[in-house]
């Protein structure tokens, strides 16, 4: 009895790495503080319970934007690193 043996090749594949390395490339910073996120989380929990009120007319706020837009001007006052307003 002759056996054959088999050889496999294996595939070589070349693994492509996702991250693109240039070396001009500069490191990542944050557009807003960790704090105002908290701000931010503050302001959508008293939303969700009700307790949110908008500026002048005090009317209850219903809004996911604009109890975000709230919780980000309550940190731009407090001098927290939020970009500056569009318009």
């Amino acid at each position: 009895m002759a056996t054959k043996s088999s050889s496999k090749k294996k595939s070589s594949s070349k693994k492509s790495s996702s991250h693109k390395k240039s070396s001009s490339r500069r490191k990542s910073t944050r557009k807003y503080s960790p704090s105002a996120s908290k701000n931010v989380k503050t302001e959508m929990h008293e939303m969700k319970r009700g307790k949110l009120k908008s500026g002048r007319s005090g009317k209850k706020v219903t809004s996911r934007k604009q109890a975000i837009a709230i919780g980000l001007s309550k940190a731009r006052k407090e001098g927290k690193k939020v970009p500056s307003k569009k318009s």
